[in-house]
């Protein structure tokens, strides 16, 4: 028996151009009167088509989700311009609909205007920077007005993966999510963000200490950009999910990385992927530490293709550590590391680190060298793992 909470004809592949069209489908989604969830996707609409599917919608007064694919800009208007008064939508999906950049401007007032629903899905849109940007600006715009009326942002998750977002509008993210403030999940993969951008999202982020999952999977992070995510672990209690996988963090950057876990603020992680990062001993010795220290819910460990044998003593000590809570599954396959090369890892990161160097100066007074390595040589000196223990 259908549900009747569901209306879909999903990846049916039909095609509507006109109001008489799409009438069938429409009269029976008329009939359900405790529709929550409506499934267009996979179906070709045209602009007449989607206007009366958006009236049918702005009557939908118990309406929760809704997924629409494949609409060209005036349709999509139709669509979000019907959703933008409903308060009791809690999730917009507008995933796999390639309507770039240029087409963006449709959802933006549905973006100010609708305060009530928490969770936006725009994944492979092929937004671009100018699409990422006009997303941004609505978000920062309806976290402003929510800020007059004395209002706290309900919006608590954002995926806005594989649009090429690229950095120039990552800083106007960051300051999106700051100020909503209230967001438990941010996945943002496959953006072709870089060290700069990388950056202004960790600081935007920061302020989000509700924070449960975090993933910026196959960006550049390396040098600032790990450093950044390192300074905002702490402001993170709850992260039970972080990936970082193919973000290239680097050798020196990733010991930033492992010290911030080393100190316990994220006792509650369950999944870290952290693949393709350049890590090297330093680092996972450290992460060993960490794990045994701290990693008592972490279920899930990725970190294959970085700078380690899988029998040298680093990998031993994070296989002791699993098992000391009884995770010895945790860790995933090992069949692609590195052979790590220190003279080789000096010059990719050479240059990065000095430019880091100069803008922290500008910025504020920077953390002494002999600081930092002691605080490493401290943790590398209680690294040896004990299984037992």
């Amino acid at each position: 028996m259908a549900n009747p909470r569901i209306f879909s004809i999903h990846g049916e592949g039909l095609k509507f151009n006109t109001r008489a069209d799409i009438e069938p489908h429409l009269i029976v989604l008329q009939g359900m009167t405790d529709v929550e969830e409506v499934h267009f996707g996979g179906n070709t609409l045209g602009v007449e088509a989607s206007e009366a599917l958006a009236e049918t919608l702005s009557g939908l007064t118990s309406l929760k989700a809704g997924r629409m694919i494949a609409w060209i800009p005036k349709a999509l208007a139709a669509i979000c311009n019907s959703l933008k008064n409903n308060t009791s939508l809690v999730e917009l999906d507008l995933s796999d609909n390639a309507f770039g950049g240029r087409s963006a401007d449709p959802i933006v007032p549905f973006l100010i205007e609708n305060r009530t629903f928490r969770v936006l899905k725009l994944n492979n849109n092929g937004l671009g920077p100018t699409g990422g940007a006009i997303i941004a600006n609505a978000l920062i715009a309806s976290a402003k007005l929510n800020k007059a009326e004395g209002k706290f942002s309900n919006l608590r998750t954002i995926i806005c993966g594989r649009n090429r977002l690229q950095d120039d509008s990552a800083p106007l993210f960051a300051e999106a999510f700051a100020a909503h403030g209230g967001l438990v999940e941010v996945k943002m993969p496959q953006n072709g963000i870089r060290m700069d951008g990388i950056a202004s999202l960790a600081v935007g982020l920061a302020s989000n200490p509700n924070l449960e999952s975090l993933d910026l999977q196959d960006n550049c992070a390396k040098g600032s950009g790990t450093r950044a995510l390192a300074k905002a672990l702490p402001s993170w209690p709850g992260l039970k999910t972080l990936n970082l996988s193919e973000c290239l963090l680097g050798g020196r950057a990733g010991i930033a990385l492992a010290i911030a876990l080393s100190r316990g603020s994220n006792p509650k992680l369950e999944t870290l992927k952290l693949q393709l990062g350049e890590l090297d001993y330093r680092s996972l010795s450290i992460l060993a530490k960490a794990i045994h220290d701290h990693g008592s819910e972490l279920t899930v460990l990725e970190i294959n293709a970085n700078r380690a044998d899988p029998e040298d003593q680093c990998i031993l000590d994070i296989k002791a550590a699993l098992a000391a809570h009884g995770h010895e599954d945790a860790l995933d396959e090992l069949d692609e590391m590195e052979v790590y090369e220190e003279e080789e890892e000096s010059e990719e990161e050479e240059k990065g680190a000095e430019e880091e160097e100069e803008e922290e100066e500008e910025k504020e007074p920077q953390i002494k060298d002999d600081k930092e390595a002691d605080e490493l040589a401290d943790l590398l000196a209680k690294t040896s793992i004990n299984p037992s223990s």
